[in-house]
């Protein structure tokens, strides 16, 4: 992992009389120099280790499944059998129980989101990855403008543009009067607010995961002396990095659970018109 904070753990033994100060992790973790970089049309354009990792998790998640089901059987075995169970779980227990019987049409683009955002998550525990994709909010962004690209043209699409937002801004069974004041809250909760709660929710959740490992590793080593505060300090330290290692892998899982869920359920409200 590469830690770099307001300090650097080397000033640690530079002075023991006077070290320095705990170099608490900051946003710097989050950001990378570029590898390579060149200039096309006037605009810097790099390679840095999230690029990198962006093109290994889109291998890894392409690379398995084109494997799994490279000579299908009829009755799986192996990495047939593992992919199989990924996508039934994707079309019985996402696009079906939220979409309804249209919902197979839509299996491989949630199929996709799933677990591409699973895998950009797991990077964020995996030796010598060590960074979830997600906790860079840019990519959290590009997938929920995705989404929002694909449900409201498509609510448009099906409902016609005067239907979709009819349903959306008026909703039934309300007392007319009230569609004064609900009306644009409605808007601005479903066009502005919902695209980013979408890309915050997940991005809040991988940032603040990797700071807290991020801390308890740095403060493991930090505080580790010869000394019984320091033994039992650097120890609790350790013991709270690999307990939230753990806690990660499931929220990881979870946070691409729930993104998919969502994007399933604006897809179901752009198909499906409320009476």
């Amino acid at each position: 992992m590469s830690l770099v904070a307001s300090g650097s753990l080397e000033c640690k033994f530079e002075n023991a009389a006077n070290p320095c100060g705990f170099p608490a992790p900051g946003s710097g973790i989050f950001f990378f120099d570029d590898l390579v970089s060149w200039e096309i049309y006037g605009t810097t354009v790099g390679i840095n280790k999230v690029t990198i990792l962006i093109a290994f998790a889109v291998v890894i998640v392409l690379g398995f499944f084109l494997y799994a089901f490279r000579k299908p059987q009829i009755v799986p075995k192996g990495a047939q059998n593992v992919g199989e169970t990924g996508y039934l779980f994707i079309r019985d227990g996402i696009a079906r129980d939220v979409i309804g019987k249209e919902g197979d049409k839509f299996v491989p683009f949630l199929f996709s989101f799933f677990f591409l955002v699973w895998i950009f998550n797991f990077l964020g525990i995996l030796p010598f990855a060590q960074f979830p994709i997600t906790s860079v909010f840019a990519i959290p962004v590009a997938f929920a403008l995705i989404v929002y690209f694909t449900w409201v043209p498509l609510g448009i699409y099906r409902q016609g543009f005067g239907g979709f937002f009819k349903g959306m801004l008026f909703p039934p069974g309300v007392p007319k009067p009230m569609y004064v004041l609900l009306a644009p809250i409605e808007f601005i909760s479903n066009i502005i607010v919902r695209p980013f709660t979408h890309a915050v929710r997940l991005f809040a959740n991988m940032f603040a995961g990797h700071l807290l490992i991020a801390t308890f590793s740095i403060a493991a080593y930090y505080l580790l002396t010869f000394t019984v505060i320091g033994i039992i300090g650097s120890a609790a330290s350790f013991t709270m990095a690999v307990a939230l290692t753990a806690f990660e892998i499931l929220i990881q899982a979870l946070q691409a659970y729930i993104f998919t869920l969502l994007t399933a359920v604006y897809i179901s409200g752009a198909l499906h018109a409320e009476h």
